[in-house]
């Protein structure tokens, strides 16, 4: 039996303090990047390492509708 993995909280605090990078959105927060720029990375590839891990759980959270569970977070 496989014991669930609680999500790493570090991860998640990650999306609302660091900043994109590159690109049209650069210098904007990860949490707020617009759906459809994330949309663009799924279709086209993610960056390689850890932003790309972010962007990519970004994507999900958000493709579950679960884009509020990181409102707190911004507060902290």
């Amino acid at each position: 039996m496989q014991i669930p993995q609680q999500p790493d909280a570090s991860l998640l605090l990650d999306l609302v303090k660091t900043k994109m990078p590159f690109g049209k959105y650069k210098d904007r927060l990860l949490c707020d990047l617009p759906v459809s720029y994330l949309e663009w990375f799924s279709r086209e590839g993610f960056p390689k390492g850890k932003l790309g891990m972010q962007l990519q759980t970004l994507y999900e959270i958000q493709l579950n509708g679960l884009g509020a569970l990181l409102e707190p977070l911004k507060k902290m």
